[in-house]
């Protein structure tokens, strides 16, 4: 079993200026406050087959999140599969409202595993990652429209 969570805004500037913040992958630390540390397992730094290391921190639980790049379609998609301790798989979809609007969509189906209460774990995760994920997007926006 495993459980999807989704959370969307809208952001005021162009899909390029989206786009061009997001794909920096190594800045995603600066509006993803439950990711603390990004190390890249790969020379690459963007695209499909990009690896990277997250140590991630919610509440009191730390674990290294393990994710590999599947999509890349420049100012459209970012997909992940997530291999590490909780996997599955992740997208950001990108869509230009207007010239200076943006729908950023953030969806992620994942599995936890049993001793994080498998899932039951799943059930009460949901809720709390996704007032991160909101968070994390009201981080973005701000970084953004700054």
């Amino acid at each position: 079993m495993s459980k999807t969570i989704s959370v969307e805004t809208l952001i005021n500037a162009s899909l390029q200026d989206v786009w061009n913040e997001v794909s920096k992958i190594e800045n995603h630390t600066n509006w993803m406050k439950d990711a603390e540390k990004i190390d890249f397992q790969t020379d690459l730094r963007s695209g499909i087959g990009t690896k990277i290391k997250v140590l991630t921190k919610i509440g009191p639980i730390k674990l290294y999140d393990y994710m590999t790049f599947t999509k890349w379609e420049e100012e459209k998609v970012i997909g992940v599969d997530h291999v590490g301790i909780v996997s599955g798989k992740g997208e950001m979809v990108f869509e230009a409202v207007s010239d200076n609007v943006t729908s950023f969509s953030w969806r992620e189906t994942l599995k936890f595993p049993i001793y994080f209460g498998g899932p039951i774990g799943e059930i009460f995760g949901k809720p709390i990652l996704k007032l991160i994920w909101k968070a994390n997007l009201e981080n973005l926006k701000k970084e953004i429209e700054e």
